[in-house]
């Protein structure tokens, strides 16, 4: 299977948080700031002083390599929660699968005459539907697995202009995020956010696309960019709540690993929305 390279899939995971602060707190209180973590490049949490970073304190640092296999596993955890949400969720803002999918059962009435079928009709639509989807979906996860989630270090850490965080609650990653800066055109991209399901609702989210808007300012790029496919609206609010603007979306959109095949077309289909975040002008 042939895969895109990352400059070429501008494609973004993002898990929202459903609050932005932790219950009981003044907003991000427990988000260590952003002057103490950009002044401070340590290679561990204990190089900051522990009297500073409470238990319960989120601290965001740059990737390591012993974050390896937690962050691989926040990233496969948050792309499989796509699966059900694009076969099941995702169908409400797709009017005409809707209308598509009532013809055909519809027509099987009047083909077969059998309400038993016809009854079963759209639990084998939708069956169908969760199939095509783990399918794809399984296929953007083992193209994203063998390209630049294979080797972060090479993809984000070393090249100019890029970097890859990690969230760290209580000696845990509990939340990734990436930017790819991109000469062409002066601007960095926010990818591969995702947040532990176990650890939202804590600001965490929010927190981590700061770090991204902190990362674009003080390396002047004139804006930030994202694409994402992500179905929950909640989603979409963080993105506006961190002040970026959607400038583009498609109906119709090919993740990589796609076949395009005439049964993915039909029983797959994902809106993918364009944000952007104009800093400065050129």
């Amino acid at each position: 299977m042939h895969c895109s390279s990352p400059k070429m899939v501008c494609e973004t995971k993002i898990v929202a948080d459903e609050h932005d602060a932790i219950p009981g707190t003044k907003k991000d209180s427990l988000i260590v700031s952003s002057s103490q973590m950009w002044t401070s490049s340590p290679s561990s949490p204990g190089a900051l002083d522990h009297k500073e970073v409470k238990r319960d304190q989120v601290w965001i640092r740059e990737y390591e390599r012993a974050d390896h296999a937690e962050v691989h596993r926040i990233f496969c955890e948050g792309i499989m929660e796509r699966i059900p949400n694009s076969a099941f969720r995702g169908l409400k803002q797709q009017p005409h699968t809707q209308f598509l999918y009532a013809v055909l059962t519809v027509m099987c009435f009047v083909m077969t005459k059998s309400i038993m079928l016809t009854f079963c009709t759209p639990f084998i639509l939708m069956g169908t539907r969760y199939y095509y989807s783990r399918k794809v979906i399984l296929s953007y996860l083992d193209c994203a697995l063998h390209t630049d989630m294979a080797d972060i270090e090479g993809y984000y850490m070393k090249p100019t202009g890029s970097c890859f965080w990690v969230a760290v609650l209580e000696g845990r990653v509990v939340g990734i995020v990436a930017a790819q800066g991109r000469e062409d055109d002066n601007t960095v991209e926010l990818r591969r956010m995702s947040v532990d399901s176990r650890f939202r609702g804590k600001g965490i989210a929010k927190a981590l696309g700061r770090r991204v808007l902190e990362f674009a300012m003080l390396n002047n790029y004139s804006a930030v960019v994202l694409g994402t496919t992500a179905v929950k609206m909640a989603a979409h609010k963080l993105y506006e709540s961190l002040g970026f603007q959607r400038v583009g979306e498609s109906e119709d959109y090919t993740l990589p690993g796609m076949s395009r095949s005439a049964m993915e077309r039909l029983f797959f289909q994902i809106r993918y929305s364009r944000y952007r975040l104009q800093l400065h002008e050129e």
